[in-house]
């Protein structure tokens, strides 16, 4: 795989999954580069429809440059957390698509900040033109802030001492650069896990707690549910336990509340979705392909009736 190639993570689990109707209208929350988007699109025909989101303006530029003349094809720049205040969804979708975390080319791209593999601005924000940069909170925060999305988004064991350098050193130069970070943190830490880069989880709880992709996730979501038909199908590709912890939580629908000893259980009540199947990895042969699919987890929904 070259640099800047996004190549679709479990393509055919995830149109299986979808159950893809030749007149059927579809959702893809992070068109990213258009892997899944464009197999999707192969099987429509002239009445189906396709709705592309994404928050970063490349990928929405990309999209318009290679559906423009698509009819069928609908696309729109904005968060999928939003998609339900979409007209174009609101008509009632057959299925919906979201592929969490970041993509190759946001990943390849140094001027991007989110790789500690590559010197670049330590910006991290899918959305350059929203938000806070990483670098601007880490300017900000104090130590125990920081120290807290460390743990919540990252959960990371060092998260403590990790905070508590970076305000050491922001007093004699603030921190811009992903490599200034990735150092520091290696400093902090002192070792390194067999196959795993010791400023992993600073640079996955950084990104998490900048592009709020908790909080969107939930409520992207709940969005999709609303906006499913009957019998529509929901497809999520997560990358960490967080997600995944989320999607799974979700499709299982209300937590029954606790009730005293020797009072009745309450009545099971079911979600809006059933979860189809069990969740789906990449095979071996994918990951030796694409080495970025080996920590994905896919799971399929329908909408119930």
């Amino acid at each position: 795989m070259s640099a800047g190639e996004h190549v679709p993570v479990m393509l055919a689990e995830v149109i299986a999954g979808l159950g893809v109707r030749a007149e059927g209208t579809y959702l893809d929350g992070t068109y990213g580069r258009g892997g899944h988007a464009a197999a999707i699109l192969q099987l429509l025909g002239p009445q189906g429809s396709l709705l592309l989101l994404d928050r970063d303006p490349e990928a929405i530029a990309a999209a318009r440059a290679r559906f423009a003349n698509d009819a069928r094809v609908h696309i729109r720049h904005g968060s999928f957390a939003a998609l339900a205040e979409w007209d174009a969804a609101q008509v009632g979708l057959d299925g919906v698509l979201l592929d969490l975390g970041v993509s190759s080319p946001q990943l390849d791209q140094a001027t991007r900040g989110f790789s500690f593999m590559a010197d670049g601005p330590l910006d991290m924000r899918m959305d350059p033109t929203q938000g806070q940069s990483a670098a601007e909170f880490l300017a900000q925060a104090d130590a125990e802030d920081i120290a807290a999305v460390l743990w919540r988004y990252g959960e990371e064991r060092m998260s403590r001492r990790i905070a508590q350098m970076i305000v050491q050193a922001r007093v004699e130069q603030p921190l811009t650069r992903t490599l200034e970070l990735a150092q520091l943190v290696q400093r902090a830490i002192g070792r390194r896990e067999p196959g795993k880069h010791p400023a992993t989880r600073t640079f996955q709880a950084l990104r998490l707690h900048v592009n709020g992709e908790l909080d969107a996730l939930q409520r992207g979501l709940a969005a999709a549910s609303a906006c499913l038909k009957p019998g529509g199908r929901l497809a999520v590709i997560s990358f960490h336990s967080l997600e995944d912890r989320l999607v799974k939580q979700f499709i299982r629908g209300p937590e029954l509340p606790r009730v005293g000893r020797g009072l009745p259980a309450p009545t099971p009540m079911p979600g809006a979705l059933r979860a189809v199947g069990r969740k789906h990895f990449a095979s071996a042969e994918e990951v030796a392909r694409n080495p970025r699919a080996r920590s994905a987890v896919l799971r399929i929904a329908e909408k119930r009736a």
